[in-house]
């Protein structure tokens, strides 16, 4: 009985054919992979550049509308902050928001840059630590903290004087994101490559 022709070429894939077919995959995965993770590791910390972002305008916000000086204040040990303000009757700092955490890999500091973004501070450094309600005011260990006053202007808590010296400073090894906050209350976010000889660009 002859053989149709068309059941003459019925068959599956070779191996030769299946095994290039898996070679293309293995390449194109190779590449694609380290892709994702780069992409991935950007959202992460510009999400959480933008978050600091927009803390500083929240308590910036809160400092107006209670007619008191507010804080973020940020617990570098822990990696996270939250907003505070002041209770003059009580002498004591109130939490207005819940606590947000960076994301893995995300950490507070600045690594190998060692320069600030041009217009903002004279050398690079984290807002300086938050101080307690004792008499005299004590120094809060590991955190770092950006302060305004009722107008919403960014101050000094042992002087009370305007700062345009505020900036926190976050990085995952690979980029490092700062926000600053000028002596008018102005709040703007930078980023750069973790290098001594930082490119600061406006994000």
């Amino acid at each position: 009985m002859p053989v149709c022709a068309a059941a003459a070429h019925d068959g599956g894939f070779s191996l030769i054919e299946m095994l290039l077919v898996l070679a293309i995959m293995g390449v194109l995965a190779t590449i694609a992979v380290p892709m994702s993770g780069n992409a991935v590791r950007y959202i992460r910390i510009s999400g959480d550049a933008r978050d600091i972002s927009n803390a500083l305008a929240v308590t910036k916000m809160r400092a107006a509308s209670k007619f008191t000086k507010a804080r973020l204040l940020v617990d570098l040990s822990s990696k996270s902050y939250y907003v505070q303000t002041y209770n003059k009757t009580a002498n004591s700092w109130t939490s207005e928001t819940g606590t947000t955490t960076l994301s893995s890999y995300v950490s507070f500091g600045y690594g190998a840059v060692g320069t600030p973004p041009s217009n903002t501070q004279t050398a690079i450094g984290q807002a300086s630590a938050c101080y307690d309600t004792a008499s005299p005011p004590a120094a809060i260990a590991n955190t770092a903290c950006v302060i305004f006053n009722s107008r919403g202007i960014p101050v000094v808590d042992s002087t009370g004087s305007p700062s345009g010296n505020y900036a926190l400073y976050i990085n995952d090894g690979t980029f490092v994101y700062g926000v600053t906050v000028a002596a008018t209350g102005f709040i703007r976010t930078w980023r750069t490559n973790q290098t001594s000889t930082p490119s600061w660009s406006l994000q």
